[in-house]
């Protein structure tokens, strides 16, 4: 017997726990949105919209022609109000499946009344669910735009910048690898949690030895997958919101997110560093010959 074994048999439980949560946060409306991995507040987008000449021969500022004119501080009130009638949703969210979207409530910011505090977010839907889908805020905007003014609308016409299409085309490129890595990582930490169980019954260095393999391949992945998806959501927010104040764009990163993804790796690190000590200084169980006194 090894008690000692119940150590990585309930770390690597957690981890796998959560390492599915990761990947499945956000797959349906309801559940863990925000767990998200990237955020993007467009919201105020409608401020850039009501800013172009009114004389534009832009399909959106046609649409906005028919909103009476007002003095710019109630059109600056208003801004959400217009961006849901051009069929522009406040957020957008990126999840490892899919992506959500829905309104701010009570209001899409701060003002005398409501705090940042008291803002939540109301997920309106979710697209299907899919493995290594691709996050594409440019394409989703326009098809909104194009669903309520009637006519196509173009990258042009939102006035969009490309090195924010750059970001997002970088960003999905790499969602595929990340989304790998985490099927990867799961597989990995359960066959760790099954030898780990082995190795209650199983005592000697040969059983410790070899859950050592598997769980530092474990971490090596489930570490991996969370460096790789830290760097890619934390660089990309950057990128969004140094060329999106244009366009009234902003991008959040998901701490809590990161937060899961961080905790399985801390997890699985502790079961790799139970395995290295009963590896180290564990040794067999002693038989009854090894008591036998030799004359």
């Amino acid at each position: 017997m090894r008690p000692t074994a119940l150590i990585p048999v309930l770390c690597c439980a957690v981890a796998l726990i959560l390492s599915f949560l990761c990947l499945f946060a956000g797959h349906k409306k309801g559940f863990m949105e925000n767990y998200h991995l990237i955020t993007l507040n467009t919201s105020a987008i409608g401020e850039t919209l009501l800013n172009e000449s009114r004389t534009s021969t832009n399909p959106i500022t046609n649409l906005l022609d028919k909103i009476p004119n007002q003095i710019s501080e109630e059109i600056n009130d208003r801004i959400g109000e217009v961006a849901e009638r051009l069929g522009i949703e406040d957020w957008y969210s990126a999840h490892m499946l899919n992506y959500c979207y829905g309104q701010y409530t009570p209001a899409e910011k701060a003002n005398a009344t409501v705090s940042d505090s008291d803002i939540s977010k109301n997920a309106t839907g979710c697209n299907q669910s899919k493995a290594m889908y691709k996050f594409d805020p440019t394409r989703i905007l326009e098809d909104a735009l194009n669903k309520t003014t009637g006519t196509r609308v173009t990258l042009q016409d939102l006035k969009w910048p490309e090195d924010i299409q750059n970001g997002i085309k970088a960003l999905n490129a790499l969602m595929a690898a990340m989304f790998v890595l985490y099927v990867i990582a799961i597989c990995l930490i359960f066959v760790a949690l099954l030898a780990a169980v082995f190795a209650i019954l199983a005592s000697g260095r040969l059983s410790a030895c070899l859950n050592f393999l598997v769980a530092t391949l474990a971490f090596l992945a489930i570490g991996l997958a969370s460096a790789l998806v830290t760097a890619v959501i934390v660089k990309g927010s950057d990128i969004i919101n140094k060329y999106g104040n244009d366009v009234g764009v902003e991008a959040r990163w998901g701490a809590k997110f990161l937060a899961l993804t961080w905790a399985a790796t801390g997890v699985m690190l502790v079961a790799l560093l139970v395995w290295i000590v009963e590896f180290c200084i564990g040794r067999r169980r002693k038989t009854p010959q090894s008591y036998t006194k030799h004359g």
